[in-house]
C-alpha cells in the first residue's frame, strides 16, 4: 500500500478508502491510485486480513471418490451456497480411506478454515471427527449419519431401499439380489436393512449367495454381478444401492449379453441425469442432491455464525421414478 500511495502521490489512508469504500474518494485520485494498483500488481493480502480478524471465509470439505456423480453434485450443491455466503471451498477427496481422510482433515485444520463439511469415511467416529470436534471447528456430517452430537444431513436409505425391493416383490420377483457399497458406512447398512425388511414382510430370507459386494466401485460390482449372472441359477432381479456400482452392474449384463428387463429386472439407488436417455431406462430412486447440499451449507453457516441451538439431524426424501428396466409398466404403490 505504501508503493501504491507514493506512485499514485496521495496517502496510504486514501489508498486503504479506495480499497475498502470505506470513505468518498474523488474520481480522478480514484482512477491515479487504480492506475497505480495495475502498475504494480498490488494484491490484498487476504490471509493477513483474515488473521486479524479471526476468521478466513473459508470452509473446507472432505468427501469421497469425486469421479461418482452424485458426489460431484453434491460438491456443486455445496460450493454454490457458500459462495452465496462469501466462503469459498477448499476440497479434498479422502478416497473414502481413515488415513487419507485424517490427511485432508489435517491439512484443512491447518488452513484455519472457519467450518468443516465431512461425509465419513469407515472409522471417522473414532479418528478424525473426535479431532475436528476437539479443535472447536463447526462441522456438519453428510450423506452419512452417525450417532453424534453435530450437525448432519443426508438421504433417506432404509424407506428408499424397502420401496426399491418392495416394487420387485410387487411385480411377482422372489430372488432378488442386491449390490451393495462400502462396508462400515451407514448408507450402506441403512439400505441393505431396507431390502431385507422388504424380503422379510414377504416371509423370505435374505440369500447370501444373492449378497453382492460392489464396495461402491465399478469394477468391483461389474466383476460381481458378472459372477452372479454366470450361474445357471440365477436371480430374476437385481437392486444397485448406488450409481457407481449400476454402472458396473450394466456393464456385466452387457458384456454377458442379457437383456434388461427381459432377463433380468433392475432397480437402483440413486439416479442420473440422462436416465431417460438410453435403454433400458431406470427405475430409480432419486436423490435430492440440490436440498442435501444447501441444507449442509446452511447449517454449517449457522454454526459459524454462531447459533447455540442443539445439533439437527436431517433426512431428505427420495423419489421414486419409474421407468422400464423394472419390466412392469405400473408405478409403486403409495405406502
Amino acid at each position: 500500500m505504501d508503493d501504491v500511495a507514493r506512485i499514485a502521490g496521495v496517502s496510504v489512508s486514501t489508498v486503504s478508502h479506495v480499497l475498502n469504500g470505506t470513505r468518498k474518494v474523488n474520481p480522478t485520485t480514484r482512477e491515479r491510485v487504480d492506475a497505480a494498483i495495475v502498475e504494480i500488481g498490488y494484491r490484498r493480502n487476504v490471509v493477513a486480513r483474515s488473521l486479524a480478524a479471526g476468521r478466513t471465509h473459508t470452509v473446507g470439505l472432505s468427501i469421497a471418490a469425486l469421479t461418482n456423480p452424485y458426489f460431484g453434485s453434491l460438491v456443486y450443491a455445496v460450493e454454490q451456497r457458500l459462495s452465496e455466503a462469501g466462503y469459498v471451498l477448499i476440497l479434498g477427496d479422502s478416497h473414502d480411506e481413515p488415513r487419507s481422510e485424517r490427511r485432508v482433515v489435517d491439512s484443512l485444520l491447518d488452513r484455519q478454515v472457519d467450518g468443516m463439511i465431512l461425509a465419513p469415511a469407515a472409522g471417522s467416529q473414532e479418528s478424525t471427527i473426535p479431532e475436528i470436534m476437539h479443535s472447536g471447528t463447526p462441522l456438519v456430517l453428510i450423506d452419512r449419519m452417525l450417532d453424534l452430537p453435530c450437525d448432519q444431513v443426508g438421504p433417506e436409505n432404509d424407506e428408499s431401499a424397502y420401496q426399491l425391493t418392495a416394487h420387485l416383490l410387487d411385480a411377482g420377483h422372489r430372488r432378488i439380489a442386491i449390490v451393495r457399497g462400502i462396508a462400515g458406512i451407514s448408507s450402506t447398512t441403512e439400505r441393505f436393512d431396507g431390502y431385507a425388511r422388504a424380503l422379510a414382510d414377504r416371509g423370505i430370507e435374505p440369500d447370501p449367495r444373492l449378497i453382492l459386494d460392489g464396495r461402491s466401485n465399478v469394477e468391483v460390482a461389474e466383476t460381481q454381478v458378472l459372477e452372479l449372472m454366470s450361474n445357471p441359477d440365477r436371480p430374476s432381479a437385481l437392486v444397485s444401492m448406488n450409481n457407481s456400482m449400476t454402472i458396473g452392474a450394466l456393464k456385466a449384463v452387457r458384456a454377458l449379453g442379457l437383456s434388461i428387463p427381459m432377463d433380468l429386472a433392475f432397480v437402483c439407488y440413486d439416479d442420473f441425469e440422462w436416465s431417460d436417455l438410453f435403454e433400458p431406462r431406470l427405475t430409480a430412486a432419486a436423490q435430492d442432491v440440490q436440498t442435501i447440499g444447501r441444507t449442509a451449507a446452511d447449517l454449517l453457516l449457522g454454526r459459524i455464525e454462531g447459533r447455540e441451538d442443539a445439533p439437527r439431524s436431517i433426512r431428505v426424501p427420495t423419489t421414486f421414478t419409474h421407468r422400464n428396466s423394472c419390466g412392469c409398466t405400473s408405478p409403486v404403490p403409495e405406502r
